[in-house]
C-alpha cells in the first residue's frame, strides 16, 4: 500500500531550515532505543492530562531535543486576545517564565531532589486525586484501564473488519427477480394500505395531532356520534388543523435516505425557487448633538465615517472590550478608519476639514453612551408583553419570504439567508487582519443561483444583482465575495434539510466503509513505524497520531492572511516536548485557534521516531514531518479505500466507539429506566467517547465570569 520511497516527495517544504536525512541507518536507529517500563507501555495511545502546562519549558531533557532548554514557542508567545483564560495564561510568555523561576518552593517538598520536584509541575492526574473505586482489590490505575479498554475496542474492530471482508468474498451476486406488476389489485385492501405505509421495513406510525378524525368513530353507536358532533366553527378549526397536520406529516414521511439513487449524482436539483437574501437595515445616522471628540473638540463625521465609528463603539462592551487592547486590532482599525475619514470627510464646528492622525485622540464616549442606551431600550426584557409580541411578529413577517425554498418541488429550510451586516472583523485566534472593516455587501456583489423557469427575486430598489445563473451542480442559492480575505460566502440549505442530511449521511457512510479496512491500515502503519525510509516512517508516525490521538491532519497556512493554526502534518519542532520513557506533550493552536495542550503516552517506537524527527541540527521553526504533507498522506490513504482522507479517522473512531458503548447498554438494566436515566446513560457514553478519542472542548469566553459568580454565591452561603 505504500508508494515508492522518494516518488512525489520533496526533500521538504522550502522553508530554509535544516531537514532530516532521507534514510535512517541501523546504527542511528539503535542509538535511540531505550527501555520502557511495563506500566508506561500499558498506557500507550491515551491522553493522560488535561489543561495548560505550569512550566512547559523544562520538560525536555538535553538528550531529547539536542538542546539544554526548550525554545520559546512562536504559536503562544503573543498575548491571546480571543478568549479570556486564566490570569497566568493571558500573561506574555516571558513574564510567565520569570514568575515561575522566582516561585518559592512549597515547604512539603524542600527535602525533595530538584529533578523529582520538576516532574511535579503538571496538574495532578486523575488517578492521583480520584476516590478509590468500589472494587478494593483492583489496584490498576484508571489510565491503564482506559488504555486497555481502547485496545479491546480496536481488537473488536479488527475482528469485525475480517468478518465483513469474508462475507463480501462469499456473497453471491444477487439473481434478478422477475419484474413485478406495480398494481396491487390482487392484494387484500388491509395489506395493501399497510405496505404503503411502511418505511425502512417497519410500519410507520402516524403521529397523533390531538384531533380526533371523523373516521375514527365509525364503530361507535349513532347516539354517541351525535353527541360528539362539533359545531361548524369547530369543524373549520379541525379541518385547518388536520390540513396543517397532513402537510407536516407528508414532509415527515418523506424518507430521503430510502429515495432511489440518482443516475447522475452531479446534478443536485431539477427545479429551484427562492426569494433571494435578506439585507441588513440601512444605517441610521446619530442625532446631531451626539458627536465624536477629536483632540478634545467635537467633530462632525460624514455618515459613512460615523457608521465605522459605531463599529468601534459596539466593541466597547465588557464582553468585547479586550479586542480594543489588541495592538493589531487597533492598528488595522485605525488604518481603515483614517481611510474613511480622508475619503468622506471630518469637519469641526466651523466646517473646516479635520485631519484625523491618531486613534488615541479619538474619543467615542458620547457615541457609546447614546448607543448603549438605545441597545438597552431595545432589549426584550425591557419591553411589555405586547411590545415583545409585536416585535416578534414584525421580525417573523420580515424573514418569512426567505426562510424556505422549493427544491425539486419540496419545501426546504434555508440556513443562513441573511447577508452579513457591516462590522469590524475579529477572526479566529491571533488573526493578522483582526480589526479591519467588514464592508456593507451590496446587491451588485451578489450572484443568484435559481431554476431556469423560476421567478428571479427582485433586488432592492435602485440596485441590480451581479449575476443570475442556473447551475444545477451547485447547492448554494446566493454567493458573494467578502472584502477581508476575499473569501466567498454562500447561502446554503439548513442543517435539517434533505440535502444537508444527505451530505452528513455520505460522511458517516464513508466512516462505516473504513470499518472494513481499519485493521489492515493499522497493521501497515505499525509496520512502517520501523521503516528505513524517513518519508515512510514520518507518514506512519503521523497516521498513528491521527488515529490514536485524534489529531487533525493540518495544512500549511498563509500566516500573513490567516491565523497560524496547525495540525499533525504541519507540526513544528517547538510544538511537541518529549519526556522519557514515552510521554509526549503537545502545545499548539489547533482548528479555530483553540489551544491544544495535552500530554499523551505513546508507543515506544512512536516516541523513538519523534525523537529522531527532532534530532539536531533541527531547531525552532523547523517542520517535524519535513518529508510529508496532507495531500501526500491522503493520496496514500486512497490506496486502501476510495475517498478515504485523514479526517475520516476522527469520524470513524468516534462513531465506532459510540456504537459499541450503546450496544453494550442493551444488557444494562438502567437502560430500561426513565427517560432521564436513559439520557444520563447516553451522556455518559458521549463523555467516554471524548476520553477514548481524545476529543477536547475549549473553555467558553464567559467561563471565568460564571465561576466568579458561583464563587460569590458560595461565599454568601458560607457567610
Amino acid at each position: 500500500m505504500s508508494y515508492s520511497s522518494d516518488d512525489d516527495r520533496p526533500l521538504a517544504r522550502a522553508n530554509g531550515h535544516r531537514l532530516s536525512s532521507s534514510k535512517i541507518s541501523r546504527a542511528e536507529d539503535d542509538a535511540l532505543d531505550q527501555p520502557v517500563p511495563k506500566q508506561a507501555a500499558k498506557m500507550a495511545g491515551l491522553s493522560v492530562r488535561n489543561g495548560p502546562l505550569e512550566d512547559a519549558m523544562d520538560i525536555d531533557e538535553p538528550a531529547t531535543n539536542g538542546a539544554s532548554k526548550r525554545k520559546s514557542r512562536t504559536s503562544i508567545s503573543k498575548v491571546n486576545y480571543k478568549d479570556d483564560e486564566s490570569s497566568d495564561d493571558a500573561a506574555p510568555l516571558a513574564k510567565r517564565q520569570k514568575k515561575q523561576a522566582n516561585r518559592v518552593p512549597e515547604s512539603d517538598s524542600d527535602d525533595e531532589p530538584i529533578a523529582r520536584a520538576r516532574g511535579k509541575k503538571l496538574p495532578p492526574s486523575y488517578d492521583e486525586t480520584a476516590l478509590p473505586e468500589s472494587s478494593g482489590d483492583d489496584d490498576e490505575p484508571l489510565s491503564v484501564k482506559l488504555a486497555q479498554k481502547k485496545r479491546d475496542m480496536e481488537k473488536e474492530a479488527e475482528k469485525q473488519a475480517k468478518v465483513i471482508r469474508a462475507k463480501e468474498r462469499t456473497k453471491k451476486p444477487a439473481t434478478k427477480k422477475a419484474v413485478k406488476d406495480e398494481s396491487d389489485d390482487d392484494v387484500p385492501l388491509a395489506k395493501s394500505s399497510a405496505s404503503k405505509r411502511r418505511s425502512n421495513g417497519t410500519a410507520a406510525k402516524r403521529k397523533s395531532n390531538g384531533v380526533k378524525k371523523e373516521e375514527s368513530d365509525s364503530d361507535a353507536p349513532i347516539s354517541k356520534k351525535a353527541k360528539a358532533k362539533p359545531t361548524s366553527s369547530a369543524k373549520k378549526a379541525v379541518k385547518a388543523e388536520s390540513k396543517k397536520a397532513s402537510e407536516s406529516e407528508d414532509e415527515e414521511e418523506y424518507a430521503w435516505w430510502n429515495a432511489p439513487k440518482k443516475e447522475n449524482d452531479d446534478i443536485k436539483w431539477t427545479t429551484l425557487e427562492h426569494n433571494g437574501v435578506l439585507f441588513p437595515p440601512d444605517y441610521e445616522p446619530l442625532p446631531k448633538n451626539v458627536k465624536m471628540l477629536y483632540d478634545g473638540q467635537p467633530v462632525t463625521l460624514a455618515p459613512e465615517v460615523e457608521e465605522v465609528a459605531t463599529f468601534w463603539v459596539a466593541m466597547m462592551t465588557p464582553a468585547s472590550s479586550h479586542h480594543l487592547e489588541n495592538p493589531v486590532f487597533r492598528k488595522n482599525f485605525f488604518e481603515d478608519f483614517k481611510e474613511y475619514c480622508d475619503k468622506y470627510g471630518v469637519t469641526d464646528a466651523q466646517g473646516k476639514k479635520v485631519a484625523v492622525k491618531s486613534l488615541e485622540k479619538c474619543n467615542f464616549d458620547k457615541i457609546y453612551a447614546y448607543w448603549s442606551e438605545k441597545v438597552e431600550q431595545n432589549k426584550s426584557k425591557n419591553m411589555t408583553k405586547e411590545e415583545r409580541e409585536a416585535a416578534k411578529a414584525k421580525k417573523d413577517a420580515l424573514e418569512a419570504p426567505f426562510t424556505h425554498c422549493l427544491w425539486d418541488g419540496r419545501k426546504q429550510k434555508v440556513g443562513n439567508f441573511r447577508v452579513e451586516p457591516p462590522s469590524l472583523f475579529r477572526g479566529r485566534g491571533e488573526h493578522p487582519k483582526t480589526g479591519k472593516v467588514k464592508q456593507r455587501v451590496q446587491p451588485e456583489q451578489i450572484t443568484i443561483n435559481i431554476g431556469k423557469g423560476a421567478k428571479v427575486p427582485e433586488p432592492p430598489k435602485g440596485h441590480k444583482w451581479k449575476a443570475v445563473q442556473h447551475d444545477q451542480k451547485a447547492t448554494w442559492l446566493a454567493m458573494w465575495q467578502e472584502n477581508i480575505n476575499q473569501n466567498y460566502k454562500y447561502v446554503m440549505l439548513g442543517a435539517d434539510s434533505d440535502i444537508k442530511g444527505q451530505s452528513d449521511f455520505k460522511k458517516f457512510e464513508k466512516a462505516r466503509e473504513l470499518k472494513k479496512h481499519i485493521d489492515k491500515i493499522r497493521k501497515d502503519y505499525t509496520k512502517e513505524l520501523k521503516s528505513e525510509v524517513m518519508a515512510d516512517r514520518q507518514r506512519a508516525t503521523a497516521m498513528y497520531l491521527i488515529d490514536k490521538m485524534a489529531l487533525r491532519a493540518g495544512n500549511e497556512k498563509d500566516t500573513e492572511n490567516e491565523a497560524d493554526t496547525v495540525g499533525c502534518c504541519s507540526l513544528k519542532y517547538e510544538h511537541i516536548t518529549l519526556e522519557p520513557p514515552n510521554k509526549v506533550t503537545f502545545d499548539f493552536l489547533g482548528k479555530d485557534s483553540i489551544p491544544y495542550r495535552e500530554t499523551a503516552i505513546v508507543e515506544p517506537q512512536v516516541f523513538k521516531n519523534l525523537k529522531l524527527f527532532k534530532k539536531a541540527p533541527k531547531t525552532t521553526g523547523d517542520d517535524l514531518f519535513d518529508r510529508l504533507n496532507t495531500s501526500q498522506l491522503n493520496r496514500h490513504l486512497t490506496g486502501y479505500m476510495k475517498g478515504l482522507t485523514a479526517k475520516v479517522f476522527r469520524t470513524y473512531n468516534a462513531s465506532w466507539t459510540m456504537s459499541e458503548l450503546l450496544r453494550k447498554l442493551a444488557s444494562d438494566p438502567r437502560s430500561r429506566g426513565t427517560v432521564a436515566e436513559k439520557v444520563k446513560l447516553y451522556n455518559d457514553c458521549n463523555r467516554e467517547v471524548a476520553v477514548l478519542c481524545n476529543h477536547k472542548r475549549t473553555v467558553g469566553a464567559g467561563h471565568e465570569q460564571q465561576m466568579a459568580k458561583l464563587g460569590d454565591r458560595v461565599s454568601l452561603t458560607c457567610a
